[in-house]
């Protein structure tokens, strides 16, 4: 069919192969760039949608295989690089300048790991390159300064025109801003709803977030003002439900899940936490302690993906106490390679709503 091996031929040839997750053309979505022909070698640039792309080698090996249908190639070379695209803006709400996703992990109840689970992807996701920030949210309780290692962070202050600009403290590849960085160890956060209203706007718009591919933000539990705030002031690229298997739980976790769509912002799927529980000196067990199964049934009930099932292991609980995430500690525990799919989903999720 291709009589000659050039720039334009190795285009058409790939001009059938798709994102698999877009459903269109490499080419027509300008991800195949720098096409080189050099004798019989052709190199190219592939551009994906995310760094955490799950299935970035069955792109490129769909790639080489068009490729090599063309006379005289002898030798193929991808580079592999990515452009994370930028959320769409809503026209009543002020997105955040160099902030291209926002994505919110919520739950319907306290003691969930819902902190567990946000501090983990946020790690994960700069694991794959991306540039990630995460703000804190849970004001009344704010653990995530002691689970990224930050626990003794200063955060420094600067002026300028439009006020006060805090500089996030970073760590294992993330930013953080945390109210834990504000107030004393000990001190109660006694607060109501306006109060709350003003720190969360504060972290969103005062703070040196610089470039971000993704800013994960940890919501408090349960469906109050720290929702609403976040949900009316930024443009959100979707939410994270967190739950665990039994029933308290996932009925908490539905009204979460309803407010958000409430809110007309997308719900990317529900992660089942602590959804097994596997014995430290018995790998190969399993024990479902808080049930089994009701993260799937609820997600299929409410018709949004289970992103994934994250088992309850002690190494889990230590890496959060120390500072150092599982998927940082231990990536090749179970636990670490559950986070880390369900990072790679969120993100494949996010770039096609705001390709689509």
């Amino acid at each position: 069919m291709y009589d000659v091996l050039n720039s334009q031929s190795v285009l058409d040839v790939l001009r059938p192969v798709e994102d698999p997750e877009l459903r269109k053309s490499l080419v027509e979505l300008n991800m195949i760039r720098n096409v080189k022909i050099d004798g019989g070698k052709v190199s190219f640039t592939l551009v994906l949608t995310t760094p955490a792309c799950p299935l970035r080698e069955f792109i490129v090996e769909d790639c080489k295989k068009a490729i090599q249908k063309l006379p005289g190639v002898t030798d193929i070379s991808v580079e592999v690089t990515a452009e994370t695209p930028q959320q769409k803006d809503l026209p009543d709400r002020t997105g955040i300048n160099g902030v291209k996703n926002i994505i919110a992990v919520s739950s319907g109840k306290g003691g969930v790991g819902k902190s567990t689970i946000a501090v983990n992807i946020a790690v994960a996701l700069a694991q794959t390159g991306a540039k990630v920030g995460l703000l804190d949210a849970d004001i009344y309780g704010p653990n995530d300064p002691t689970m990224l290692g930050l626990a003794d962070a200063d955060i420094s202050v600067r002026s300028s025109e439009t006020g006060d600009i805090l500089e996030p403290a970073f760590n294992h590849g993330v930013k953080l801003v945390s109210m834990g960085f504000l107030i004393d160890r000990d001190q109660p956060v006694i607060w109501r709803g306006p109060m709350l209203n003003g720190v969360i706007r504060q972290f969103l718009y005062q703070v040196e977030w610089g470039e971000l591919d993704y800013l994960i933000v940890d919501m408090p539990p349960g469906t109050g003002d720290a929702q609403l705030t976040l949900t009316q002031a930024v443009p959100m690229a979707g939410a994270v439900i967190v739950t665990t298997p039994q029933n308290v739980a996932l009925l908490d976790s539905r009204k979460g899940l309803r407010m958000f769509e409430q809110m007309n912002v997308t719900v990317l799927g529900i992660v089942e936490n602590m959804s097994y529980f596997i014995p430290p000196d018995q790998s190969d067990k399993q024990y479902d302690i808080f049930g089994s199964g009701g993260g799937s049934k609820t997600a299929a009930e409410l018709e949004v993906p289970l992103l994934g099932c994250v088992p309850l292991e002690i190494s889990t609980r230590i890496g959060g106490d120390t500072g150092t995430p599982i998927v940082v500690a231990d990536p090749d525990s179970a636990s670490a390679k559950a986070l880390k799919a369900i990072a790679q989903s969120i993100a494949a999720k996010v770039s096609v709503a705001a390709l689509t």
